[in-house]
Parts: structure tokens; C-alpha cells; sequence
């Protein structure tokens, strides 16, 4: 049987629950646009995601380690992909759009500059006077503006809802600043399906890595509650911690927290009695939660995760090295911008020159970005 695009909207509207949002419902998109005859309009943005070159480069750009520490440490892509699949189990739980989701997951963190929040904060520094620096306000402008892949429009020509779902990503470490997107409403619950997919999927990996890397040993985290609740549910005594320890603790709290979030935020749903998207974007709240008791012990969990993974010697010395190699980027392009490949000086008289560099370097990969370096201040190194 073939599933056109009708179908699949009517599959839709029969199985999604009344606070979902339905694709046949979107606000449309910026430019005349003919849809798929086989796939809803948020599968077709997810699509697009996927094929951009900003997502590709995502492979090579930091989470916590730099790309040459080892491959077994998360990049940006591998964080990608986790965040989608948790959102996509946490979606098709709660009965709301899984497409939606997984395409606002897929395009969170597009335009993350090389060296993750070290090179966010450096460019947004150096942005402050021209303009500023945001990695959320980055990725909008790359699906709607700097990938350019089709000769009808700029951008990707995403859905409303899309888009929106980024400008209004949020967490613990992103502020949304939804100005062009309705403002005063929150994000659907799609939108913050996949903010707490982030956040929850972030915490868990940089706990692997820190164990992984050796940053953080299993007797540091004695005491932390959360670590005592996995550690006992797997029957795991120490003091030795093999690989396949490892694997079995990150997977079950990945579980626990999943299963928290369905549970609270199902709770929350019955309680507010929402009967559609507008509903959920009204309330005072976010409806996506944990627990009380959940949060907590992730405050303790990420507290702990602060002081002894992001604020390591080893992790701050690179996060130094990034900034510094940013900033002598940044000043060495806008002193002499003869010295930036000549498609990028073309973009000049559009864009101006700092902000022509700034998307410039945001676009780097951390491996291209050190040895673009290494080529404009290493006399050994041929240019």
C-alpha cells in the first residue's frame, strides 16, 4: 500500500493526542514551497537537517573533548543523534509529534562554533559591539539564510514550527530569544520535549566520558545520589569499573530519567487538561518536566559534573587554548580580510566584515579552525 502525505496526515490526526501538534496544521513556510507526496511537511524539514553541510560538520566539533583526545568521546554529532532518539521515545510516549521533535533535535545545535561553549563564549565576546553571538540565533540563521541548497529561496525554507522550535530552545546552558516567534508563548510540547532531551541526554554522556577519560572515578562520585540508586540497581559494588559496568550504569540512568520525564510530564498533561498545541504554549509552565526529587538529585549530579569535569586542568587548559585560538582568528581576518578564501570576502559587502567572519569561523570544525591557525601563525606551515 502506498502512504502518500494525505494518509499519513490522517494517521496522524487519528493516533496523535489533542495537544500534539499535526503537520497538515503547520503554519506553513517562508516561501512558496510545493510539499512531498510522501512525506508530512516536518519529515521534509528533517530531511533537509540532515543533508546540510552544517550538520555534517557537526561530526567534528566538540562536545567536552577536543576531536583529537580520542574517538570514543561524544562530538556534536553523536550528541545530536542521542538527543533525537531519546526525543523520539519521549514523543511517541506522551502521543504528540515524533517528527516534529526529532527535526527541532536534529537542528538544536547547528551553529555551535568549533570548541563548543568555550568558542561560543569567545565569539560572543568579540561579537559584543557587532551585533553579539549566539549559537540558537546561529542555527536559525543557518537553515533560513547561510545553507544555501535550493535556487527558489535561501536557507532550507523550514516549517514555522521548526524554526520556532529552535529559536525557543532552552536549557540549563541555552536562553531562547524568541523575539520573531511569538514570544510571549512558550514552546510547544514538542519543543520542550526536545530541550529536555538535551539536557538530559548531555548529562549522561558527560558522565560516560568523565569515566571514560578517567576525569572522574566511580569513588569521587560515593555519595552523589543519583550515582547510589545505579549503582545499586545494577548490583554493582566496585571497586573496579569495567567497561560493561560503565555501559549498563549510563544506560540505566538514561532510563530512570526517560521514564521520569514521561511519567511527571503525563501527570502534568491530566492536570492542565490541554486539548491543543495553544494550550500548552499558554500555560505559566513548562508542561516537559522531571520530578521534584528527580531535579534535585540532577542539581546534585550536575553540580558535581561541573566542579570536577568542566573546571578539570585538562579541560580548562584546552578550553583556553579555543578561545585563544579564536580570538587570534577573528582579529587576524578583520585586520587583513584579504587573507579569507575569496567566496567568504565576497559576502563582505552583505554582511559586513565582522559578522562575515564570525559565520565564517562558527562554521569551522575544531581540527580545520586549529590548523587555519597553525597556517596563518606558524611560519613553518605553508599558508
Amino acid at each position: 500500500m502506498y502512504f502518500s502525505r494525505t494518509i499519513l496526515e490522517e494517521i496522524e490526526d487519528r493516533t496523535l493526542a489533542p495537544y500534539a501538534v499535526r503537520s497538515k496544521d503547520s503554519k506553513g513556510r517562508a516561501y512558496l514551497d510545493r510539499e512531498a507526496d510522501y512525506r508530512t511537511a516536518f519529515q521534509r524539514d528533517r530531511d533537509r537537517i540532515l543533508h546540510t553541510t552544517a550538520f555534517r560538520r557537526l561530526e567534528y566539533k566538540t562536545q567536552v573533548f577536543i576531536t583529537y583526545e580520542g574517538d570514543y568521546y561524544r562530538t556534536r554529532l553523536t550528541h545530536t543523534l542521542e538527543v533525537a532518539q531519546i526525543g523520539r521515545t519521549i514523543a511517541r510516549a506522551l502521543g504528540v509529534n515524533e517528527d516534529l521533535v526529532e527535526a527541532i533535535c536534529l537542528a538544536h545545535d547547528l551553529g555551535h562554533p568549533p570548541f563548543g561553549h568555550a568558542g561560543e563564549g569567545a565569539l560572543a565576546r568579540l561579537m559584543k559591539d557587532h551585533g553579539g553571538f549566539n549559537h540558537n540565533k546561529h542555527s536559525l540563521r543557518i537553515v533560513t539564510e547561510l545553507e544555501q541548497r535550493y535556487p527558489e529561496f535561501p536557507g532550507l525554507n523550514l516549517t514555522w514550527e521548526v524554526r520556532e522550535g529552535i529559536v525557543k530552545h532552552e536549557t540549563e546552558y541555552d536562553i531562547s530569544d524568541a523575539r520573531d516567534y511569538q514570544p510571549e508563548l512558550r514552546g510547544n510540547l514538542e519543543t520542550q520535549i526536545a530541550n529536555i532531551a538535551d539536557e538530559l541526554a548531555y548529562t549522561a554522556h558527560d558522565l560516560d566520558d568523565g569515566l571514560r577519560s578517567g576525569l572522574i572515578t566511580p569513588a569521587m562520585l560515593s555519595g552523589i545520589a543519583l550515582w547510589e540508586i545505579l549503582a545499586e540497581s545494577i548490583h554493582w559494588r566496585g571497586p573496579e569499573l569495567t567497561e560493561m559496568d560503565r555501559h549498563r550504569l549510563i544506560r540505566r540512568l538514561i532510563g530512570l530519567e526517560v521514564t521520569d520525564v514521561i511519567e511527571t510530564t503525563e501527570a502534568r498533561l491530566r492536570e492542565c487538561g490541554a486539548a491543543s498545541p495553544l494550550d500548552i504554549q499558554r500555560l505559566p509552565y513548562h508542561v516537559a518536566s522531571h520530578s521534584d526529587e528527580m531535579r534535585r538529585r540532577n542539581r546534585e549530579l550536575k553540580d558535581f559534573l561541573y566542579r570536577n569535569m568542566y573546571r578539570n586542568y585538562r579541560v580548562v587548559r584546552m578550553q583556553t587554548k579555543a578561545e585563544r585560538i579564536i580570538a587570534d582568528l577573528f582579529h587576524a581576518y578583520c585586520e587583513e580580510p584579504s587573507i579569507l578564501p575569496e567566496h567568504v570576502q565576497k559576502l563582505i559587502p552583505l554582511r559586513g566584515l565582522e559578522r562575515t567572519v564570525c559565520d565564517y569561523i562558527a562554521g569551522m570544525t575544531d581540527r580545520f579552525a586549529i590548523e587555519e591557525h597553525q597556517r596563518l601563525f606558524d611560519p613553518q606551515i605553508k599558508p
